[in-house]
């Protein structure tokens, strides 16, 4: 069951999203919050798998909700998806830059939503598809930051460089083992010792190092 906490100062947009959720047999809404504060201390306390983040909300705004939740190791597998009625490049980069594992216009179709919550629960990020690779890059350029050691690549096996540049490319789970002929455990497998050889948190770190490493093209 993948456990859900809403965070929205809208009570009716909190309800429509509960109503959605609920009705799914894979999700349960654990919490509702109408501001960031309230958002953090509901992932303290019951800590669910994703958190549908709201980014304007009085008080504590989605943003800086996210870093603190992000930045909370007992809180470390808590997902985070940003929710807005804006989707300009810079709530796009402040999103990432905060933790956020995925990023989603409150205009994206119900299915997309409860695909969002499905596959960020399963540890991968997920971006709108206006949000391009092309962002991502623009973002690693304009806000360096710590990485992982020029050599850290030479750190991961062959395949897990096949690996690291299919997740890259956006290929689901099931996709990368259809292309790479092995089973989707596996792909797992190898993502999870990718994100501990080069001490990442998520997709999303993972598509920075890529770019920045020449793996794909932005």
């Amino acid at each position: 069951m993948i456990r859900v906490v809403l965070a929205d100062d809208q009570a009716l947009v909190r309800a429509g999203f509960r109503a959605l959720l609920d009705a799914q047999d894979d999700v349960e809404v654990v919490g509702e919050a109408d501001d960031g504060a309230a958002a953090v201390a509901l992932a303290t306390e019951r800590a669910p798998d994703v958190v549908l983040m709201d980014i304007r909300m009085p008080g504590v705004d989605g943003l800086e909700a996210t870093r603190r939740i992000a930045a909370d190791p007992a809180l470390a597998g808590v997902r985070i998806v940003i929710l807005t009625t804006f989707d300009l490049d810079e709530y796009v980069f402040e999103a990432l830059r905060a933790g956020a594992s995925g990023f989603l216009v409150k205009d994206t179709e119900p299915e997309e939503l409860l695909r969002a919550v499905r596959v960020v629960a399963a540890g991968d990020a997920l971006l709108a598809p206006g949000v391009t690779r092309r962002l991502i890059a623009e973002f690693a350029d304009r806000q360096p930051r710590p990485g992982p050691a020029p050599d850290a690549l030479e750190d991961l096996t062959e395949r897990e460089r096949e690996v690291v540049a299919l997740v890259a490319d956006a290929r689901t789970t099931n996709q990368i083992a259809l292309e790479l002929g092995i089973s989707p455990r596996t792909v797992e497998r190898h993502r999870e010792n990718i994100l501990a050889k080069l001490g990442m948190r998520d997709r999303v770190e993972l598509t920075r190092y890529a770019i920045r490493r020449g793996l794909i093209e932005p």
